[in-house]
């Protein structure tokens, strides 16, 4: 009896190791799949943040930003001491001598054709269809596939040398010189004029909005480069004065909860659109009512007709 329990237990024995083993043989499989999911969701990850790394550190671009002038006798130095130019309506674009950038550092995905022969050193400027063809331009600029056919109908017109030593006027002259040399038809210089008077930027002004124009910039000639806010340049842009129905009253949100947050307006064209800017809080406690007529100043129609940065300026009373 006892040499027949030795002879079970033995068996049993070698039964549990033959599934331990077979247990283990199944598992290989499974562990080497495992680690290599986890290898990948590694390098998958490591990869994420590779890319999170490059668009949290966009280049540095040195871009200039001009202030905003409201009447061109505010200009603090002499007048006759600044160069004008038309204020494109384009979109901004730094070229760092190998990519194109929008304002924000984003890459402009330009044909390669287009940017070929630039040169090695960093230009400043606008990406440019034509005066009141921004929303074309701005579709074609922002594609992720750029189309040659539309690209074919854009300049790059420069107006600013970045990190270039020298003052304004030098920096557009080696600018010219850039241009002249490398010859390329899309690729020019915005012309500049000597300011002489007042009278001269508000007649060109006025000029430069009757043929859709969106505005001059202002440049004292003697300044040197210095990227950021600048106290040397400056733009001026038409504004204008309208009136139109109040035909609803918006709910404020936020910080405008319990008050009005924008007006619903109708044109005598009988275009609608909201207005929500331009109020204090008074107005918006006590809004205009419905059937109410307000003036409002915009900048610019889009081409659908509605006004560009509209903001109150009153109600409207008829003398």
């Amino acid at each position: 009896m006892e040499e027949y329990k030795k002879t079970f237990a033995k068996k049993l024995n070698s039964q549990q190791r033959m599934r331990r083993q077979v247990l283990f043989c199944s598992l290989l499989p499974l562990s080497f799949f495992t680690a290599s999911v986890n290898s990948k969701q590694v390098n998958a990850v490591e990869m994420s943040a590779d890319l999170s790394l490059d668009r949290d550190n966009p280049p540095n671009l040195a871009l200039v930003l001009p202030q905003t002038l409201s009447d061109a006798r505010h200009l603090g130095a002499n007048i006759s001491d600044y160069l004008m130019s038309e204020k494109l309506d384009g979109v901004r674009a730094y070229w760092d001598g190998k990519q194109l950038y929008f304002r924000s550092a984003r890459l402009i995905s330009a044909p390669a054709w287009f940017t070929e022969k630039f040169p090695a050193h960093p230009m400043d400027g606008e990406l440019w269809m034509g005066r009141a063809q921004f929303e074309r331009l701005s579709g074609a600029v922002r594609r992720q596939q750029a189309i040659d056919e539309e690209w074919r109908q854009i300049q790059y017109c420069l107006f600013e040398y970045p990190l270039a030593s020298g003052d304004f006027r030098q920096r557009l002259r080696d600018l010219q010189n850039t241009v002249e040399k490398v010859q390329i038809p899309w690729l020019r210089v915005i012309p500049q004029e000597l300011v002489l008077s007042v009278e001269q930027i508000e007649t060109k002004l006025r000029q430069l909005t009757l043929q859709k124009a969106e505005g001059l910039v202002l440049h004292l000639a003697s300044a040197g480069f210095e990227s950021g806010r600048s106290e040397s340049v400056y733009k001026l842009k038409p504004q204008h004065d309208a009136e139109a129905k109040v035909i609803a009253i918006q709910a404020g949100q936020g910080k405008y909860e319990g008050m009005m947050g924008a007006l619903l307006l109708e044109t005598p064209k009988g275009t609608r659109f909201k207005l929500g800017t331009g109020f204090d809080v008074a107005q918006r406690k006590n809004p205009p009512q419905v059937g109410t007529l307000v003036t409002y100043r915009y900048r610019d129609l889009t081409s659908n007709g509605l006004p560009k940065f509209a903001s109150f300026v009153r109600v409207y009373r008829p003398e």
